[in-house]
């Protein structure tokens, strides 16, 4: 038997080097398997050339190509149109905006027009009411001077009336009344 540490390194030395083992490839009238692969690709090459494959390609392209392009030309009249009308929006807002200046100064110049007729009005309101008052205070006054002048001539009847009853007598009456009786007859 041989040394078990020998065989060991042995086999340690092989298993890392590694041997090199020839397989052999089968072949069919000297083309092998690769051959075979190379083959049947060139003849799907020749049969897509055969049925023009790469021009139904080409044509495919060429549409998609067209159709990009008329939708980029439909994007660009998309956007000159949106561009006329952001155009037509700024000249509008900007029309809008000087429309609500001229409001706004109509606006203050009827507030203004409207703060002077009420400024008027109040002048002319006051004016009444100084007029009102001042023809009141006259009435009361009138009034006043009515009632004092009543209370008056009340007071100097009652005086009168007591000075007549103090110097008078039955006597001075009687001959008052004679008198006033016989004027009387004389007016019919």
């Amino acid at each position: 038997m041989a040394n078990p540490a020998v065989e060991s390194t042995t086999l340690n030395t092989v298993a890392h080097t590694g041997v090199a083992e020839l397989h052999h490839e089968p072949s069919f009238l000297g083309i092998t398997a690769p051959g075979f692969v190379a083959l049947s690709m060139l003849v799907v090459i020749g049969i897509m050339i055969w049925q023009k494959v790469p021009k139904m390609i080409a044509g495919a392209l060429d549409a998609r190509i067209a159709t990009i392009r008329n939708q980029l030309d439909e994007a660009s009249k998309l956007r000159a149109e949106a561009e006329a009308q952001l155009a037509e929006a700024k000249a509008r807002n900007a029309a809008s905006a000087g429309d609500a200046a001229a409001i706004v100064a109509q606006a203050e110049a009827e507030a203004a027009a409207m703060l002077a007729k009420a400024e008027a009005d109040l002048t002319d309101l006051i004016a009444r009411r100084q007029t009102m008052a001042e023809d009141k205070i006259a009435a009361a006054e009138r009034g006043a001077i009515a009632e004092v002048r009543a209370l008056a001539a009340d007071a100097a009847a009652r005086a009168a009336a007591a000075i007549i009853a103090e110097r008078h007598g039955a006597d001075a009456d009687k001959a008052l009344v004679d008198r006033t009786i016989s004027g009387l007859g004389r007016f019919n």
